[in-house]
């Protein structure tokens, strides 16, 4: 039978797959393959968090339905077990038997407890006791109700034995009969995971807490020894909706998913291989089958390795630095406002720098003739400089409305005390949309200008976030367009008040207008394509999974519409099938950035269309999220984002290429074909553009408080 969609689930761990590609690479830099490893845990993380906890609650309720791949819930939790177990033990196979001996090559040694030096146990004992031993809570599992096991949280497992003679500890944990004395103690969050060792001369010898306190911990238990020990970390779902018609009590609903979160059924365990009598009592006690446990070698959770970073060798062991231009289109010192009158400015994060953004807002909020500033805020990071402008805005009398979105997944709490912080303000907040999530990027400044207000507008790919435009590949526009702004102002009056929707010139609107607006452009391309003018259609995105949309694909393609696509991460099209889609490539890349932008190019019979936005082609983005995608009407512009699309379709080192079997594989080199990585090249080009312009040093912002 004929594979039209692959299944989603499948198609992230695939993708996954090609994150840990990236980490058995010998070439790159040491501590980057450590990060990739990193990233592979990170993710599988929220994955069973997410999705698995979904299809676990799905076999509950509907067990004999399948999925758009014929999948029943069953038999697709098989498969994922399956397909994270290999990618798992792919994963642990390098860092064991790679990763860590190149580490010890350059005298970065990881040692066991076992294998300590008379002069690293002491050191190491004298550690736990006097900087660990007071913050441990060792907790008994023969209660009547089992002790709660946080989500994430590492811990260390003891199986415990009474030394005989000693009476009085007996009496103290006696326990039931049948019940073997088992104590879960929880590492604090507050240590770092690292303990650095005393060293012989040239290395740097370093332990984990986590061994630490699995081996010194028979001093928690006075009169009982250890007989084995197992270091756990547990997913538990997070897949909670908020009761989106709680009115008045949203941040009250809010604040209670975020508690049920950390007590919510548990979805995997990740443990060592220490102790298989812990393991079969966690499992009875967690209700978790044999698929649900991912036994690895020695460290639970790779991510803490992440603290190597603060050695001093980081820096030969990682990228070249690479830096982050100011741009030349754009003053340093003066607001933008009548370069925006001119033309429209393009910002393409990281490789050139976030400060234009930080200006941008931070001008408006000291401009004594900006009268208001509009904005949404997804995911703002921690000490936000956008965030102290809006506040210092609001202090200095301006109108300031903020639509925070509360059900940014995992940044809830950090928004629930962002949104309180602006209201303390003065800042008019609003808490998103009943059963919508608003991701659309954009902020509106409206400033008094001779005898008229001029509407200037920043809108993005990517979040207000200073630390991700830093890491992700994001591409916004400056501009004051007529008809933008109009479509701007029309937005902020749907979003924040009771407007009825009206025709927006230049704006895809999700969930009202942006699906439509695709399809007709697909359909579009498919009536202006013959054989002698071949249609084009050119796409990058993050995933790409909505159904409706893949089959207007699969039609472009059977009408001879060429179809090039560039998906980061989850595809459930399948390209290259006769008949079907052998006119869609599909090509990936995976590198130091993370690929976060979404271009959509469409050939129009020669009237060249080229458009961003926050949505992904997926049904979440389309159906059941507020979303923008807007034109690129400069020229100037429209010509630089072709040119960066273009590059990212002639990469040969790091983007591989998806094939009708769900494979992905290299994009091969031609013969005498020189490298091509995507992300170098475009480093080079704002390198050439403006690396000529002076550092300026970081901006201050100072947040005036009452007394």
């Amino acid at each position: 039978m004929e594979t039209r969609y692959f299944n989603r689930e499948l198609s992230w761990i695939e993708f996954n797959g090609r994150v840990l590609h990236q980490a058995l690479r010998k070439e790159l830099p040491l501590m980057e393959r450590l990060q990739f490893i990193s990233i592979v845990t990170s993710n599988f993380d929220e994955f069973f968090q997410v999705r698995v906890a979904s299809i676990k609650r799905r076999k509950r309720e509907s067990p004999t339905k399948v999925d758009t791949s014929g999948f029943t819930p069953e038999i697709l939790l098989q498969k994922i077990s399956t397909n994270v177990h290999k990618i798992t033990q792919e994963q642990y196979d390098c860092l064991f038997n790679d990763i860590l001996p190149e580490f010890a090559a350059k005298k970065i040694m990881y040692v066991k407890p076992f294998d300590f030096t008379p002069e690293q146990a002491v050191y190491a004992q004298d550690f736990f006791r006097t900087e660990v031993f007071p913050l441990l809570t060792p907790l008994r599992t023969d209660t009547e109700i089992f002790p709660n096991i946080n989500n994430l949280s590492q811990y260390v497992a003891f199986l415990l034995k009474p030394i005989s003679g000693i009476k009085s500890a007996n009496e103290i944990l006696k326990g039931k009969d049948d019940s073997p004395r088992i104590s879960l103690v929880q590492i604090p969050s507050g240590l770092q995971h690292i303990v650095w060792l005393p060293s012989f001369k040239g290395t740097k010898q370093f332990a984990l807490v986590e061994d630490i306190i699995a081996h010194y911990g028979t001093q928690l238990f006075h009169g009982f020894a250890v007989e084995e020990t197992l270091i756990l970390k547990i997913a538990r779902d997070a897949d909670f909706a908020v009761d989106e018609n709680s009115g008045n009590n949203f941040i009250h609903e809010m604040e209670k998913v975020l508690v049920q979160r950390k007590s919510s059924f548990a979805v995997r365990l990740t443990c060592n291989t220490t102790s298989h009598s812990i393991l079969n009592f966690l499992r009875d006690k967690l209700d978790l089958s044999e698929e649900d446990v991912y036994v690895v070698d020695d460290i639970v959770d790779p991510q803490v390795l992440m603290e190597l970073r603060e050695i001093d060798e980081s820096s030969k062991l990682s990228f070249p630095v690479w830096q982050h231009f100011y741009p030349l289109s754009l003053p340093q010192d003066d607001p933008y406002w009548d370069i925006l009158k001119q033309r429209d400015i393009l910002l393409h994060l990281p490789y050139e720098s976030y400060e234009p953004v930080v200006k941008f807002i931070s001008d408006a909020a000291d401009d004594k003739d900006v009268l208001a500033i509009k904005m949404t805020l997804y995911r703002t990071g921690r000490d936000s400089p956008i965030v102290s402008a809006l506040e210092r805005a609001a202090q200095n009398g301006k109108q300031v409305v903020v639509l925070v979105e509360l059900k940014a997944r995992f940044d809830e709490e950090r928004n629930i005390a962002w949104a309180n912080e602006l209201e303390n303000a003065g800042v008019t907040v609003i808490y998103g949309l009943v059963n919508l999530k608003v991701h659309a990027k954009i902020a509106m400044i409206m400033r008094r200008e001779s005898d008229t207000v001029r509407r200037y507008v920043h809108i993005a790919t990517g979040n207000y976030n200073p630390k991700t435009a830093k890491l992700y590949s994001d591409l916004s526009l400056f501009t004051s367009n007529y008809e933008i702004v109009n479509d701007a102002t029309q937005f902020f009056n749907l979003v924040t008040g009771y407007s009825v929707l009206q025709t927006m010139k230049q704006f895809g609107m999700a969930p009202v207008t942006l699906k439509q607006r695709l399809l007709t452009m697909i359909q579009r391309e498919i009536d202006r394509s013959d054989e002698d003018h071949q249609g084009l259609i050119i796409a990058k995105m993050n995933s790409l999974t909505h159904e409706e949309v893949i089959d207007a694909l699969y039609k472009a393609s059977q009408a001879g519409v060429k179809v090039l696509l560039n998906v980061r991460g989850i595809c459930m099209l399948v390209p290259g099938v006769k008949g079907m889609s052998e006119n869609i490539e599909v090509v990936s890349i995976v590198d130091r950035y993370l690929e976060h932008s979404r271009i959509f190019y469409f050939q129009n019979g020669g009237s060249h269309e080229i458009y961003l936005s926050s949505a992904d082609w997926m049904s979440r983005n389309l159906d059941r999220r507020i979303e923008l995608m807007f034109p690129i009407l400069d020229k100037q512009v429209f010509d630089e984002v072709k040119s960066i699309l273009d590059i990212y379709f002639k990469d040969n080192v790091n983007a591989m290429r998806l094939m009708a079997d769900g494979s992905w594989i290299p994009v091969e080199r031609k013969k005498d074909e020189e490298k091509f990585r995507a992300q170098e090249e475009l480093y080079k080009i704002y390198k050439k553009r403006n690396g000529g312009i002076k550092k300026r040093s970081k901006i201050q912002f100072e947040v005036r408080r009452k007394d």
